[in-house]
């Protein structure tokens, strides 16, 4: 007996029969709903901080205010429906929108337009405090505040180092690199200074020089995650008064808002989020079979190679992994297209110790799991060869794709998982 699976592809879907028996099960995340009521939402937990006084107990009315907000590449958050109510209620406590700024966490990232600034925070905000940006290279913009312990030299905006209090905001989610998103992150990379920035990014390598990547800087890892360590060394340099983070569901709509002490309120937060895009893995699977959602998530192989990231999580050593994604865009971002570029992955791994960025760490990641499984991307014929530059395999369809996995495996009686959103569920083994 045999059961059809339709995934999501581009803005159409494709199915595929897979016998009942060898079906291990269907990774999926919780159907979480949405927050009704923003701005209800955001005041409840500001009222009702984690580990912290509520907010109107914490400024005053002569306290210089910075509030740390992501950038247009963090849209998603969508601050533009949740500042207006922090603003409001930082007037409560008797703060006036003239003593409130907004530093834009650029991180490494370009500097944004002001038609950017209306999109990422909407016009109400533009209208009423004053906005500047924490551009990474502008080193006169910069202040120095120390060393981690881990080497790593500290350069903060001096807005922020200038603030009475600071208020950290952003949206918690999986992070490849950081373990979860959100928190300290407004600070580093946000308004950290470039070789800082630099520095921290490189602890997600290993120590020595051509063995790769530093293997607890991942999904879901904290206690053991060089980087985020090294973030929070940072972020408690800085003393942030208050937090305010996003929770989002399955959809990417709010599921809720977390307030308070920064580090506590934050934790608080990334149990949310395990809580709702994790899936637990009891058995590891011979061949993962998942989608990365379906457009826009599969608009480009940089966007839907979050699928490859998750599912690789659920597959035996030396199984295989089919992706569906169209990619009909595949060559963009070309920041992170060209790093496909060198041939070897000690190449890969060369040019990133001399010039960490983000899309060079994730394309040095997939050649690894490429190098550990059998990837097999389902996409269009014109996708072939930059998928096979990239180290996978290509595969008109499904059947086709299962048919390269048996070849591959040297057996037809393997066992199979489903993944129909590995965009956003992270598969964790508990075996």
């Amino acid at each position: 007996m045999t059961i059809q699976i339709s995934l999501a592809y581009g803005l159409q879907s494709m199915s595929v029969d897979v016998p009942e028996q060898r079906l291990v099960g269907i990774l999926d995340s919780q159907d979480t709903p949405h927050v009704q009521d923003i701005p209800a939402a955001v005041r409840a937990a500001l009222d009702n901080p984690c580990g912290s006084p509520p907010l109107c107990d914490i400024v005053s009315s002569n306290d210089k205010t910075v509030i740390i907000a992501s950038d247009i590449t963090r849209q998603w958050v969508r601050h533009d429906l949740f500042l207006p109510t922090l603003l409001n209620e930082l007037n409560r406590a008797g703060v006036d929108d003239s003593q409130i700024l907004l530093v834009v966490a650029l991180g490494a990232h370009r500097r944004q337009t002001a038609e950017e600034n209306v999109l990422t925070y909407g016009q109400e905000v533009v209208s009423r405090i004053k906005i500047v940006q924490s551009y990474a290279s502008d080193s006169a913009e910069f202040v120095a505040v120390g060393c981690t312990g881990r080497g790593t030299e500290v350069f903060i905006n001096r807005h922020i180092i200038s603030a009475d209090k600071v208020i950290l905001t952003g949206g918690i989610t999986y992070h490849s690199m950081a373990g979860f998103g959100g928190g300290r992150k407004a600070i580093l990379p946000g308004v950290a200074g470039y070789a800082t920035i630099q520095a921290n990014h490189r602890l997600c390598l290993s120590r020595q020089e051509g063995r790769g990547l530093n293997p607890e800087c991942r999904q879901g890892s904290l206690e053991t995650n060089d980087m985020h360590l090294d973030m929070m060394e940072i972020a408690a340099m800085i003393k942030p008064a208050f937090l305010l983070n996003a929770v989002f569901n399955g959809q990417g709509d709010f599921a809720a808002f977390v307030a308070g002490n920064w580090q506590e309120a934050w934790l608080e937060g990334c149990r949310m989020a395990a809580g709702i895009a994790s899936v637990p893995v009891e058995e590891l699977a011979d061949v993962v079979i998942a989608s990365a959602g379906g457009y826009p998530k599969d608009i480009n192989f940089y966007q839907a190679s979050k699928t490859i990231e998750n599912a690789c999580l659920a597959v035996r050593q030396a199984g295989a992994l089919i992706v569906a994604m169209e990619c009909r865009e595949i060559d963009d971002p070309p920041d992170f297209s060209q790093w496909f570029s060198y041939t070897t992955l000690y190449e890969r791994e060369m040019a990133l110790r001399k010039r960490f960025t983000v899309p060079g760490f994730v394309a040095l990641k997939l050649g690894y799991i490429a190098k550990e499984l059998t990837v097999i991307v389902v996409s269009r014929p014109e996708n072939q060869q930059f998928l096979e530059r990239a180290g996978m395999l290509f595969a008109p369809s499904l059947d086709a794709a299962l048919a390269v996995a048996s070849q591959k495996l040297g057996r037809e009686d393997f066992s199979i998982s489903i993944l129909p959103q590995g965009g956003n569920v992270v598969p964790m083994r508990t075996i």
